[in-house]
């Protein structure tokens, strides 16, 4: 049965509650209710094309509703949809794991989960029990993170404890456990230190310091690679993950890295951590894994993290955590044509090729007073509005100048999403060269005549 627009936007606002998302400001507004997909464009129920600007929340990896991943769906289904983990296997998660430890040297184990926040949140209770498996006496203090300024690693409780970002977790604080915070390079906004390498050295500093000072009482450090996204797409300067890698060995820290949202393909390698030859002892994924089909994420960890839960029954070093989906079968298929098709298309080295092209391309941008700056990393792009070029002072949140920059772009057909300042244009992998060109030129027209408006 086909519904009208105006019946599905009345029970869309009379019973969803939509996440990170204002419904008193939604519910003011006609919603974009996205009915199909095909290749990089989605299609609203009125039949409005739209590019993928977003990557449906940057998983899209091929496009929308490829045959290759829909037929490995469709014959994953007709074996078996589900069966559970706990205590039993199946063939589609042994094959995963052994693909993804093939591509990950140095790590040996993979734990499965739903989503980037609870690969996160496994990742944490693996490097605290880690410390207490080993000696609880010895490492009794181990019970402290250290994560970046403006860090985001998910929306669970676990997840938000690491987190830095104010906006989204100062609400929960009464909840959270402690951790401890350090500077991020955020080169932009951090001119009193110098260029690149000097708040480089300086933000390697005071991890130094606070590594010196606290090493006895921390688990471990979780950071993510290359791109804090959430964050508004702040770009590390080379060398400050290898740096954050030498201090964290040096000082006998875990080293968490969170790929979620910049693995398979997003940064312009597999995944970032290749960049600085950089070797975690946990990594979690998420996101590209199944290529934007299901729901999937992985928690990967080294064999000398894994041997420390291993034990006699009543030695309780057992690791307590599950989901109900973990590992599913239909997910886990999806996710290994998603990898064998990265590797059969070149996906890797063509994002590379984009990601050149679009950032001369995204340079026209600058000729908008409005525009501060343009971060990239491979096919990830933040674009800093500022009301101030010279102090950088932002706009008013109360103005909603960023929202109404994605309204004006999503009447040009392209849909983009905002975080805080920063407009993110975050394509499916594989979109084309001329369709990138279009999103620019939508990118282009939407802030300038949000410029002409404040000015």
């Amino acid at each position: 049965m086909r519904y009208s627009y105006e019946r599905l936007e009345q029970w869309d606002k009379e019973y969803v509650w939509h996440p990170f998302t204002q419904m008193k400001t939604y519910v003011q507004e006609h919603p974009l209710i996205i009915e199909r997909g095909n290749g990089s464009y989605l299609f609203d129920v009125n039949g409005n094309k739209y590019l993928d600007g977003y990557a449906s929340l940057w998983v899209n990896v091929h496009g929308h509703n490829d045959p290759e991943l829909n037929e490995a769906l469709h014959m994953q289904i007709e074996t078996i949809a589900h069966s559970t983990l706990l205590g039993s296997a199946n063939v589609p998660s042994i094959l995963l794991a052994k693909k993804l430890i093939e591509l990950w040297p140095g790590l040996s184990k993979v734990f499965y989960s739903d989503t980037g926040a609870a690969a996160v949140e496994i990742a944490l209770k693996m490097a605290y029990q880690y410390w207490k498996n080993i000696d609880p006496v010895k490492y009794a203090k181990k019970n402290k993170f250290v994560s970046l300024k403006e860090a985001y690693h998910g929306d669970t409780v676990g997840a938000v404890s690491v987190g830095g970002m104010d906006l989204f977790h100062r609400i929960f604080k009464p909840l959270l456990f402690e951790r401890i915070e350090v500077p991020s390079p955020y080169v932009y906004r951090m001119d009193e230190y110098g260029g690149e390498e000097e708040i480089v050295s300086y933000c390697l500093q005071q991890l130094e310091d606070v590594l010196a000072r606290h090493h006895e009482e921390i688990a471990g450090m979780i950071v993510e690679p290359l791109v804090q996204g959430a964050a508004g797409i702040i770009t590390h300067p080379k060398g400050f993950l290898k740096g954050v890698e030498t201090l964290c060995r040096q000082y006998g820290v875990l080293l968490i890295c969170d790929e979620v949202a910049v693995g398979f393909g997003r940064t312009g390698t597999l995944f970032a951590c290749e960049q600085e030859d950089v070797h975690p002892d946990i990594v979690c994924l998420g996101k590209g894994i199944t290529g934007g089909y299901l729901p999937l994420a992985a928690t990967l960890t080294t064999e000398d993290v894994y041997a420390a839960f291993l034990g006699d029954v009543d030695e309780d070093k057992t690791f307590y955590h599950g989901h109900t989906y973990t590992g599913n079968q239909l997910s886990c298929s999806v996710a290994l044509k998603n990898i064998e098709l990265i590797e059969k298309r070149h996906l890797v080295e063509n994002v590379r090729k984009k990601a050149e092209i679009l950032a001369k391309k995204l340079e026209k941008l600058y000729e908008i007073p409005i525009v501060g700056d343009i971060r990239q990393k491979g096919l990830m792009v933040g674009i800093e509005i500022v009301q101030d070029r010279n102090t950088k002072q932002i706009f008013p949140r109360s103005e909603m100048i960023e929202h109404r920059i994605i309204l004006e772009a999503r009447k040009r057909g392209l849909i983009i999403r905002p975080l805080g300042p920063v407009i993110t244009f975050i394509p499916v992998l594989a979109m084309a060269e001329d369709q990138m060109e279009t999103a620019v030129h939508i990118l282009f027209d939407s802030i300038a005549e949000m410029a002409k408006v404040v000015r």
